[in-house]
């Protein structure tokens, strides 16, 4: 198949790219399972723009420079907290139902979330990301200049280095078919990848199952450098239950006056933060984690039920009933949380216009190092930054001149077999989820990630064995995707001797004096000053 065009993902920012292309180039956007299975129909809280009177573009910009620890690009910044208002007004002029408020100024109920200093969230009330890509999916699906690749899991990108030619370039895509087992050569004039992040890579996750890291694994594969691999955003609050997968309370329950607190309900926030329950996430997260350790707990609450019963019933729709499914009433009762791995702030770096190292080879979403989150991502940054630089990747592609592609060869499957024990492919899956949650969490030491890195040795090995002589399989490349990326993190933590951010070191508890990004490059690790 050849696209002017393919796209690797479908959320909020795969979806972005193709529809401000679709009428212009002939896109193949590609999914690994259906549209809406990524992280961005997860998204509760909302998009983070500068819309009400008594709010400002300066205030957004220092608020988000605050949570990045030093690491934000500030021009990065300045210019996607610029283009929040257009973002949010294409997505209205879509059609997606943001929550009405006849009493605001703006028309729409704005809420607050930790870290943000004014109400700026705009939200279609707790099931934001799935409010937002379902709308986007319907006119996806009805464009006649896209065509929906689903059920297809993308294997390595196809770069002239891979073909024997000059240069540094992306041709394309090889994608595994998994309904047919066949794998399928995708050539493309450009490619962008949308995959999303790698929270799989932990034990616990607000993510869901298709977060493996893909696009990361696969531009590093190719050549690409990432950066600031590290900072991985524990969401503090995950739903604790044991039947409860991976569901989170959204951050702007806090914003709306949850209280965090201990099982005999004492509040605990104000004693590690003066913004107590609206401090940044990290700082919630290490708290819940310093009480769990030292407490021995298994969790912490969550409290709003000393709130009206309407006005949570109101706001939090979809957590209430997610929550009555396991028989706790939020109106009525604390919610048992943990903090879970929740968002990748590092990736494969990205310029202004989403362009990557490799020529033809775009990054957007979570997928990407822009400059823009940091050390640590400030909440509800996330969904604009899929629409700013999935608008910008698609402008930045038309203004290209399309050049003739080359012949891609076949995938070669002459020298492999069908795999003879995919049991192999669990314990291995099982054993990294369990050793980065132990070594690599919220509170690292050196020793921790010295043990991760050797382990993640002895699996790489493993897994290019596996690799080298059995059919691909969606298990295999999924899990040779999470432990490459595992190995990015640790790296990346490994270089880092502080405390900055998401990344809280025993052994360098405190910030160097000058901020720097760690960067990954083919033969060197190395810490770039911002």
């Amino acid at each position: 198949m050849h696209f002017e065009v393919a796209i690797i993902g479908s959320g909020l920012a795969g979806l972005t790219v193709a529809l401000h292309l679709a009428d212009h180039k002939r896109v193949g956007l590609i999914t690994k399972k259906t549209l809406p299975d990524g992280a961005s129909s997860w998204a509760q809280g909302g998009i983070a723009a500068v819309l009400a009177l008594d709010d400002t573009l300066e205030a957004h910009i220092q608020d988000t420079l605050a949570a990045g620890g030093g690491l934000c690009d500030e021009a990065v910044t300045r210019y996607v907290v610029e283009q929040g208002r257009a973002a949010v007004t294409w997505l209205i002029e879509k059609g997606v139902p943001f929550t009405r408020d006849a009493g605001s100024e703006t028309g729409y109920h704005l809420t607050r979330e930790g870290g943000h200093s004014k109400r700026r969230v705009i939200h279609a009330a707790d099931a934001t990301g799935r409010a937002v890509q379902t709308t986007l999916e319907a006119q996806a699906r009805a464009h006649p200049n896209i065509t929906l690749l689903e059920q297809r899991i993308a294997i390595d990108l196809i770069t002239s280095a891979k073909l024997g030619l000059p240069g540094q370039r992306c041709h394309g895509v090889y994608v595994l078919d998994t309904e047919s087992g066949h794998v399928q050569t995708i050539s493309a004039a450009n490619t962008v990848l949308a995959t999303g992040g790698a929270g799989k890579v932990y034990l616990y996750t607000t993510n869901p199952d298709t977060a493996t890291g893909d696009g990361i694994a696969m531009g590093w594969r190719a050549g690409c450098r990432v950066a600031n691999m590290e900072f991985v955003q524990f969401h503090p609050t995950c739903l604790y239950h044991p039947h409860a997968k991976s569901f989170l309370i959204s951050e702007a329950m806090r914003g709306e006056g949850g209280i965090l607190c201990t099982a005999d309900g004492k509040r605990f926030m104000p004693a590690y933060d003066e913004r107590a329950e609206l401090a940044p996430r990290d700082v919630v997260a290490r708290a819940i984690d310093d009480e769990m350790k030292r407490r021995g707990l298994d969790c912490v609450y969550l409290d709003i039920s000393y709130k009206p019963a309407d006005f949570v019933k109101e706001h939090f729709p979809t957590i209430h009933a997610r929550c009555l499914e396991f028989g706790i009433d939020i109106t009525r009762q604390p919610i048992p949380v943990v903090p879970a791995a929740h968002y990748t702030c590092g990736g494969v770096m990205a310029d202004k216009n989403a362009r990557t190292d490799l020529a033809n080879l775009y990054a957007v979403g979570e997928t990407a190092q822009t400059g823009l989150h940091g050390a640590n991502r400030l909440a509800s940054n996330s969904l604009l930054e899929c629409l700013v630089f999935g608008k910008a990747a698609a402008e930045d592609i038309l203004r290209q001149t399309d050049e003739a592609p080359p012949d891609l060869p076949p995938w070669d499957e002459s020298r492999v077999t069908d795999a003879d024990e995919e049991v192999v492919i669990a314990h291995n899956w099982d054993e990294l989820r369990r050793f980065m949650w132990d070594y690599v969490g919220i509170v690292r030491t050196d020793k921790r990630l010295a043990r991760a890195q050797h382990r993640i040795q002895l699996l790489n090995q493993e897994i290019h064995d596996y690799y080298s002589n059995f059919r691909v399989s969606s298990d295999l490349l999924e899990l040779r995707n999470l432990v490459q990326s595992a190995e990015l993190i640790v790296r990346s933590a490994l270089l880092r001797k502080e405390s900055r951010g998401l990344h809280y070191s025993r052994d360098h508890p405190e910030s160097a004096p000058i901020a720097s990004n760690s960067v990954l490059q083919r033969g060197i690790d190395y810490l770039l000053r911002v």
